[in-house]
């Protein structure tokens, strides 16, 4: 779904960004997130992709075949289709990222050429495979419902954020929920020893941010850094 500006087109084109959905989330995300900060975003210019992982949501494709590393990709050619759209200034595509997604988007963003990261109570690979309890399932195993394939922690097992971030040159902005029981506090203080990132957190906010008071706070924060 690309949120289209009404507003003048810049003489280089509208910026844009691209949202990066959670574990077994959605383009939407929890009370429409994603949804809502888009609308806000292209009403002042900027425009805004969301789309569903191949094997999430409306995708096509099997979640059991998820990685993150395919993750990766999808998150690249997002970026390479907003470069080639007519309007959309390529030199100027920002990457969000919410839990899982913006783990995928630290990953992705030296090779998605982002001009600046703002992640959402981003996951960390060893949080991940902490609910294994340090086993790897022989085969695709139930979570909860989704099946979720062996090859999902192998190839989890393999990223290094901070390698990432070590090699992304542009801002990072990171925004936490001081009470999150997903992604611990200190999973979001690890990502902002980066030199380039600015850690804020939201006193007593879950994981989903799920007040409209966090959501308002959420909002201002990374519309101030997106714009």
């Amino acid at each position: 779904m690309l949120h289209l500006p009404d507003t003048p087109r810049p003489e280089a084109g509208h910026p844009s960004v691209i949202f990066l959905h959670g574990f077994t989330g959605s383009k939407s995300e929890h009370h429409r997130l994603f949804v809502l900060l888009a609308r806000r975003l292209a009403q002042l210019g900027i425009a805004a992709l969301r789309f569903d992982y191949r094997g999430n949501g409306d995708s096509e494709g099997d979640f059991s075949e998820m990685t993150i590393t395919r993750n990766v990709e999808d998150a690249v050619a997002a970026a390479d289709y907003l470069r080639n759209y007519p309007d959309l200034d390529p030199r100027n595509v920002r990457v969000l990222g919410f839990s899982m997604g913006g783990l995928t988007a630290t990953l992705a963003a030296t090779k998605m050429q982002a001009e600046r990261l703002l992640l959402w109570a981003p996951a960390a690979p060893e949080g991940m495979l902490r609910i294994l309890n340090g086993k790897i399932p022989a085969t695709t195993t139930d979570h909860g419902g989704w099946p979720l394939g062996r090859q999902y922690f192998l190839d989890l097992a393999t990223h290094d954020t901070r390698k990432a971030l070590a090699a992304y040159r542009g801002p990072v902005r990171i925004i936490q929920g001081e009470k999150d029981q997903a992604v611990p506090l200190q999973t979001a203080i690890s990502y902002a020893e980066h030199a380039n990132a600015e850690l804020i957190v939201i006193p007593e906010a879950d994981h989903i941010f799920g007040s409209f008071q966090w959501t308002d706070w959420v909002f201002e924060k990374s519309i101030e850094f997106l714009i």
